[in-house]
């Protein structure tokens, strides 16, 4: 088994931890319908901050009403997210001081779907809310690695869409893909895995975290 090495490992959520593939299909299908939007358009978004996506799709005065009105969608829908599988367990196996969530979605929905899927939420987590660039810009895993007391090198992020691979490669750190939304051929990854359950975290004391993947 390739094993990794790290001081702290930096989770996306949408795709890694949680399954909200048809949620968020669903509210932005709606969405695309209401403002007459193309759903094709939006076949690079996942991975990416509403107010990226909703920027390139609309005029400046349009954007402040459409951002309110997916975030209204994802947010009623929230409570149809499920956990990906073993996704409690990974967060259980690494050390509270040495995990984080960065994801693209507001606080709001990140604490709605963590809620709907049963998984507590880390001390720190960064969202949408928090950063001015979101990813692929390195900015979110930047700020992670910062409010957890790590350098970016010492950081591993666990990731399943390549905007956020590319945000953490731009960071300076290793990652880890989650074949879940996207193909592994499409995750420029140090490692990759199907699902949460088959990535393995030990660690001894005070010592660096050793992170495996388990093939089924």
């Amino acid at each position: 088994m390739v094993v990794l090495t790290a001081e702290a490992i930096l989770l996306d959520l949408d795709g890694t931890l949680v399954d909200s593939t048809d949620s968020i299909a669903r509210c932005w299908l709606r969405w695309c319908r209401q403002f007459e939007i193309d759903p094709a358009r939006l076949a690079d978004a996942h991975g990416r901050t509403t107010a990226d996506i909703v920027a390139d799709l609309l005029p400046g005065h349009r954007v402040a009403a459409a951002m309110a009105r997916i975030d209204e969608l994802e947010i009623d829908d929230a409570g149809t997210v499920r956990p990906m599988p073993g996704a409690a367990e990974l967060l259980a196996a690494i050390p509270p001081e040495r995990r984080a969530v960065v994801t693209s979605g507001n606080a709001v929905l990140a604490a709605a779907r963590m809620s709907a899927a049963g998984l507590p939420a880390p001390a720190v987590v960064v969202t949408a809310d928090d950063v001015i660039r979101g990813k692929p810009h390195p900015e979110p895993y930047l700020l992670g690695a910062e409010r957890l007391g790590f350098e970016p090198a010492q950081c591993l992020v666990v990731e399943d869409a390549p905007s956020g691979i590319a945000a953490a490669r731009a960071a300076g750190m290793a990652v880890l893909g989650i074949a879940s939304t996207h193909e592994a051929r499409q995750l420029e990854a140090d490692l990759i895995a199907g699902t949460p359950a088959q990535v393995r975290v030990q660690v001894d004391g005070t010592g660096p975290l050793l992170i495996g993947v388990e093939t089924p």
